[in-house]
């Protein structure tokens, strides 16, 4: 039943949603995203940090991407994606990851070995010189879970992440901690804590790569940005039936002072947007920035457009920003080997692209980018491709990452078929039951961001149950992966 309540009915109420459906491009057909203004908790930031998601869409395949290299590890992975078990050989030799085994400072223990796809020289290469990390097994939990709580029936003593395996539902969980329909990230919660900080707080959380509730706060609202710059109101800027004339009445029109309450949230809403575009495209002008990006790769034309906001920052009046840019196509249920390798080669040289932007800008220190995905896949094959899965791998790039290491639990080469201690953090088909928790992940790179441990709980209400004092020694609060 859908229940109505009055006092959530009032002028103030439906004026204040009709503001946030009209940031939110809704309300206005050409209306841009923009970051309300709105009262924020602030934390100090004297210097410049900027936090960038590279989201991976549809759920990467992370055994082909962070991959067992030591003999006895990928033996076992060979005879798991070898037609025996999957219907088409998916698995990549060791004769083809000797160019990207990576080299961690601090050895594994076991003489446990990885290397990465044979198409992301330039990341490993980033690992091997210390500029990257990655961070094994990581995935949404509502709390500290065994396998043993996983197959257990009881729901209220042993919660799971609502509707696991579905794309939309685990987008929003890894970017919000809620399922579909979720309003607010913990990205744009960041942001909601850098407003005060911020001269111009409408460009704390940017989104490259359109909509995503990872940079939507409560206050903070996600500012969408085009590869090319400050996406345009063309009617309002350009001739309109080939005239400037009505192109110049409709702006006025559009921006004019009105005496109605609504028609004046709508016209404050527009004139905002009509003065943001021209502040980015401003400092956009001003921002030189030489470094080549990859052609032809949609992520490396979107990590160019925020390494140019981040040249502009001075213009634009930031200290602290949280970005969004994303690649699609990792569903690959079909066409693993086919497909995963052309995107991966995507990933790296652009990520790789983004970090030498970062120190060409003199802010290798004060950037970290890193990755998401809806999951992990199966180790299993189901035809030539893969399972929606669970737990995965992510990469942490940046001059402030603690570099050339390996973070969380290196999980076992295993099927999860049986009750072998090798089989406990799987769960099936070798989906990994995560050993990291994203509030963890997102908590370590919260606090590098300047968020204090005081505030991480209104960043990430779930945090202190993997924290210190929960009854978990193996889920500390802070990963180590930031210096």
């Amino acid at each position: 039943m859908n229940v109505l309540h009055p006092e959530t009915h009032s002028r103030r109420a439906f004026l204040r949603r009709a503001g946030q459906l009209a940031l939110a491009g809704t309300a206005a057909p050409f209306a841009l995203n923009l970051a309300a203004i709105g009262e924020a908790a602030a934390f100090s930031a004297t210097d410049y940090k900027a936090l960038v998601c590279v989201y991976l869409t549809g759920g990467n395949d992370h055994a082909n991407t962070v991959v067992s290299y030591d003999s006895a590890s990928h033996a076992r992975y060979s005879a798991i994606r070898a037609p025996a078990r999957s219907p088409h050989p998916l698995g990549l030799t060791r004769a083809a990851l000797a160019a990207t085994v990576l080299r961690p400072t601090q050895p594994l223990p076991g003489g446990l070995q990885y290397a990465l796809h044979p198409a992301m020289g330039e990341l490993a290469a980033l690992f091997n010189a210390g500029r990257a990390a990655v961070q094994l097994n990581v995935g949404p939990l509502a709390q500290p879970l065994t396998k043993a709580q996983y197959l257990s029936s009881d729901r209220t003593r042993h919660p799971i992440p609502p509707k696991l395996f579905s794309h939309n539902d685990q987008q929003s969980v890894w970017q919000s901690g809620e399922p579909e329909g979720a309003a607010a990230g913990w990205g744009g919660a960041m942001g909601d804590l850098a407003l005060a900080a911020n001269g111009q707080s409408l460009f704390t959380c940017i989104s490259a790569a359109g909509g995503g509730v990872f940079v939507s706060g409560r206050s903070a609202l996600a500012y969408q940005i085009s590869t090319e710059g400050a996406v345009q109101m063309e009617a309002a800027r350009r001739p309109v039936y080939g005239s400037g004339a009505v192109s110049a009445a409709l702006a006025e029109l559009v921006q004019q002072t009105r005496s109605h309450e609504l028609e004046r949230a709508y016209t404050s809403v527009t004139t905002r947007a009509l003065n943001a575009e021209a502040r980015v495209n401003e400092g956009l002008a001003g921002a030189a920035m030489a470094t080549a990006f990859p052609a032809g790769n949609s992520l490396a034309d979107q990590l160019r457009i925020v390494a140019r906001l981040i040249a502009a920052r001075a213009a634009l009046g930031v200290k602290r920003q949280v970005f969004l840019v994303s690649l699609p196509g990792f569903d690959l249920h079909d066409g693993l080997m086919i497909h995963h390798g052309g995107l991966l080669a995507k990933l790296s040289g652009a990520m790789a692209a983004f970090h030498r932007a970062t120190q060409d800008l003199g802010l290798g220190q004060q950037v970290t980018a890193f990755t998401a995905s809806d999951f992990g896949r199966t180790l299993v094959g189901n035809g030539d491709g893969t399972d929606h899965g669970w737990g995965s791998h992510h990469l942490m790039v940046g001059g402030a990452v603690r570099g050339a290491a390996f973070y969380g639990t290196p999980p076992p080469v295993s099927v999860g078929e049986t009750s072998a201690p090798e089989d406990q953090w799987h769960v099936g088909q070798g989906r990994l039951l995560p050993t990291t928790s994203v509030d963890q992940y997102a908590a370590t790179l919260a606090r590098w961001f300047g968020v204090s441990d005081t505030e991480l709980s209104t960043v990430l209400p779930r945090v202190g149950l993997f924290g210190a004092g929960a009854g978990q020694p193996g889920y500390p609060v802070n990963l180590g992966f930031m210096g």
